[in-house]
């Protein structure tokens, strides 16, 4: 029997889906998966800023290992999350959605699989300041 599939003779894409730069995101969904080595969150974020891409989402993991734990700690004091839940070391994934941050994505590949890498994130009161198109700006973002 034959079927026919659309795009099937085309070369995969090897991930030019995965957006890269600097987008103020709003979390839509999280969850954690145990891992024995190392656990970590998957969170996906939906861009809000700019414009052209915010029918997009980026998802990435968030590593909950000790070694790791600075970067999940990073992310939830920039994008505001409840410091008295913060302070008893409790992350609750329905209080993560909505949050609203800056988040810096780059593309990262392993085994020949592009996955996004999470580098950085700021507070979404600091967009305003980031997405101005100047020299400023782009100094800016290389610190983020």
């Amino acid at each position: 029997m034959k079927r026919q599939i659309p795009g099937l003779h085309r070369e995969s894409s090897n991930g030019d889906g995965i957006l890269e730069g600097t987008f103020l995101v709003r979390v839509e969904r999280a969850f954690y998966r145990w891992h024995p080595q190392r656990p970590f969150f998957v969170v996906r974020f939906a861009v809000v800023e700019p414009k052209e891409n915010q029918r997009d989402s980026i998802s990435g993991r968030l590593y909950c290992s000790p070694r790791a734990l600075w970067k999940l700690n990073w992310f939830l004091r920039e994008f505001g999350y409840d410091q008295d839940l913060l302070g008893r070391d409790e992350v609750d994934e329905k209080a993560l959605v909505g949050l609203r941050g800056i988040l810096r994505v780059s593309r990262t590949t392993l085994n020949g699989h592009c996955y996004p890498n999470l580098e950085g994130f700021a507070s979404a009161e600091e967009w305003e300041e980031l997405s101005l198109p100047s020299a400023n700006s782009e100094e800016a973002s290389r610190d983020l």
